[in-house]
C-alpha cells in the first residue's frame, strides 16, 4: 500500500491476492503429502516441499519488492509461478506414473468436480458425505483432504491446485506487464512526484538572504501555526522567510527564527 503523495509504488496486499491464498494452500497440503507418501530421507521430499514454498514466499516478496521495482516484481512472480509449474507440477504427475496410478485428464469428470471445488475455500451446497468417504470441502480442506485421501485421489487433488496456482500467477504477471507497459516504474514515479511538488509551488520566489529557491512550508506551531510560507532550501544553515499570502520579505537572522518553528 501508499498513499497518493508518496514517492513509493502501490506495494503489499498480498495476503488478498487469491493466487497467494491458493500457492498457500498448495504449500500446506504438500508438506503432508510429502511426509505421508515420501520418504523424508530422499531428497524428492525436500525439493517438492521447497518448490511449494518457493511458490507462496516469492509471491509475499514480490508484492513487497513492487514499492521500489516494478522489475523485481515480475521477476518474483515469475519465480513463484515457475516453482509450481515447472518443478511442482511435474513432481506430482511423476509420482503418479512412477507407480502406476492414473494422472487424470484436465477435462476428466474427475477433474472437473475437483477444480469447482478449489474455487471456493468452502465449496457450496454440498450434500451429506457418506460414512467413510473421504471428500474435499473446497481450498481451505485441502490438507486435510490429502491427510486422509488415498494417493492417487491426493496426487491428482494437488495437481489440480498446483494447476490453478500457476493460471493465476500467469494472470497476475500479465497484469503486472500492462501495468508497466502503462505507468512505467520505479524512476517514473520519482519524476512525476517530483514535477507534482515543483507544481504545487508554483513560480518559487528566491531566499532574500541567500538567492536559493524557495520552497512552500507549513507553519507547524506558534502565531502562524498551519498557515503556508516560503521558506529557504537551504535550511537550516539559511533562514531566510516570506509570507506566501503577501509576498512580503521577513530576514530574521535569530537563531530563534519563525522556520525554526515549522517543517515542510
Amino acid at each position: 500500500m501508499n498513499d497518493g503523495d508518496s514517492v513509493l509504488l502501490p506495494h503489499g496486499g498480498y495476503e488478498r491476492l487469491r493466487s497467494y491464498r491458493v500457492a498457500e494452500a498448495v504449500y500446506d497440503a504438500t508438506v503432508v503429502f510429502c511426509d505421508r507418501f515420501i520418504d523424508k530421507r530422499s531428497r524428492t521430499h525436500d525439493q517438492m516441499v521447497q518448490a511449494a514454498r518457493s511458490g507462496v514466499r516469492n509471491i509475499s516478496e514480490a508484492s513487497g519488492a513492487a514499492a521500489t521495482s516494478r522489475k523485481t516484481e515480475l521477476k518474483l512472480t515469475n519465480v513463484a509461478r515457475a516453482s509450481l509449474a515447472d518443478e511442482l507440477l511435474k513432481d506430482y504427475k511423476s509420482f503418479l506414473l512412477h507407480r502406476g496410478l492414473r494422472v487424470w485428464h484436465k477435462d476428466s469428470p474427475e477433474a472437473l468436480a475437483m477444480r469447482e471445488r478449489l474455487r471456493h475455500d468452502a465449496a457450496p451446497n454440498l450434500p451429506p458425505a457418506a460414512p467413510g468417504v473421504v471428500r474435499l470441502t473446497g481450498l481451505a480442506g485441502l490438507a486435510a483432504f490429502v491427510g486422509e485421501a488415498e494417493a492417487e485421489l491426493a496426487a491428482n487433488a494437488m495437481l489440480c491446485a498446483v494447476n490453478q496456482a500457476a493460471y493465476l500467477l500467469r494472470r497476475q504477471i500479465d497484469s503486472l506487464d500492462r501495468r508497466f507497459r502503462a505507468e512505467g516504474g520505479f524512476t517514473e514515479r520519482l519524476h512525476a512526484v517530483r514535477t507534482a511538488a515543483r507544481a504545487d509551488d508554483g513560480d518559487a520566489p528566491v531566499c532574500p538572504l541567500c538567492g536559493e529557491p524557495m520552497r512552500k512550508r507549513t507553519a507547524r506551531q506558534g502565531a502562524h501555526a498551519g498557515k503556508a510560507f516560503w521558506g529557504c532550501s537551504g535550511y537550516p544553515q539559511c533562514k531566510g522567510v516570506r509570507d506566501a499570502d503577501a509576498g512580503r520579505e521577513r530576514t530574521e537572522r535569530s537563531d530563534e527564527s519563525d522556520q525554526s518553528n515549522r517543517s515542510e
